[in-house]
């Protein structure tokens, strides 16, 4: 009779085990350890790496990554954005470069920046579309503002 395999898929922890806290060597710590401190595999790592250009791990001569902790709560921070609050990898890095990765990283709710005086001028000039409308258009402007800002730097 065969054994049943394992599941091929690696089960998340509960979000309510928080993971001990870890000292981290004057080194720093490696991939593997970082890994195991942040419950993700290697691999995502290297891809946030690839992803997130102000995520920089200091690198040996023979190109060994070691994290200290400031790296550590940058990737606890983007781990945040990704799995908890949904952002996708392209709205992360907007979100961090809107808001700053310093301010992020504390924890605190952010407000949204307040609509430019612009969007308020052109919205006080249509006086036939109605609030919702109104309102759906702003977000729709502040977006592709974004995204032109994004584009611009």
């Amino acid at each position: 009779m065969p054994r049943p395999r394992p599941p091929s898929v690696r089960r998340r922890k509960s979000a309510q085990q928080k993971p001990a806290p870890i000292s981290i060597p004057e080194r720093g710590l490696k991939i593997g350890e970082a890994a195991r401190a942040l419950d993700v595999e290697t691999y995502v790592l290297r891809f946030w790496e690839t992803q997130f250009p102000f995520l920089k791990p200091k690198h040996t001569r023979t190109k060994h990554r070691f994290y200290q902790e400031k790296d550590l709560d940058v990737l606890r921070l983007i781990k945040r954005l990704l799995h908890d609050e949904g952002f996708t990898i392209v709205g992360a890095n907007k979100h961090i470069k809107e808001f700053g990765i310093d301010t992020l990283m504390t924890g605190k709710p952010v407000a949204k920046p307040a609509p430019t005086a612009s969007a308020e001028r052109t919205s006080s000039q249509s006086p036939g579309i109605d609030g919702q409308a109104r309102r759906v258009l702003n977000e729709v402007r502040r977006d592709l503002e974004s995204i032109h800002k994004i584009l611009e730097d």
